[in-house]
């Protein structure tokens, strides 16, 4: 039962964390599902490319905003801010990923957990 309610409070939160993204046009938003990989360090990780460090900021601020409206978390540790071109939010549970496209396609951090669900969004 507590295990159910704990990753229903982590799916709750990757659709929290996908709602604000879309707020600010997120492109090509994915959710990765590593809940069935022994080695994953977060039940999902949350993807999306910008086009500019002004948007990626944007969407950063947008998931804050959107995650402390609907469950009143802030994240646990926030990187990349300042140079905008890979912003990582740490919500234990559930890492956000924001990325300007070059260091996107550049990283390929979907394919790093290839074994993983992986679920599209469009942006808002």
């Amino acid at each position: 039962m507590v295990k159910n309610k704990i990753a229903n409070q982590s799916t709750s939160l990757s659709e929290a964390i996908v709602h604000g993204i879309q707020e600010k046009k997120g492109n090509e938003i994915v959710r990765l599902d590593l809940r069935n990989i022994h080695s994953s360090v977060a039940d999902f990780f949350v993807v999306c490319h910008a086009d500019s460090s002004t948007q990626v900021k944007a969407i950063a601020d947008s998931v804050e905003k959107e995650v402390f409206n609907s469950t009143g978390q802030n994240p646990f540790r926030k990187e990349g801010l300042q140079n905008a071109e890979w912003v990582l939010l740490d919500y234990l549970d559930v890492v956000v990923h924001v990325f300007k496209t070059d260091k996107r396609e550049f990283y390929r951090i979907e394919d790093l957990w290839g074994d993983a669900e992986l679920e599209s969004y469009k942006s808002a």
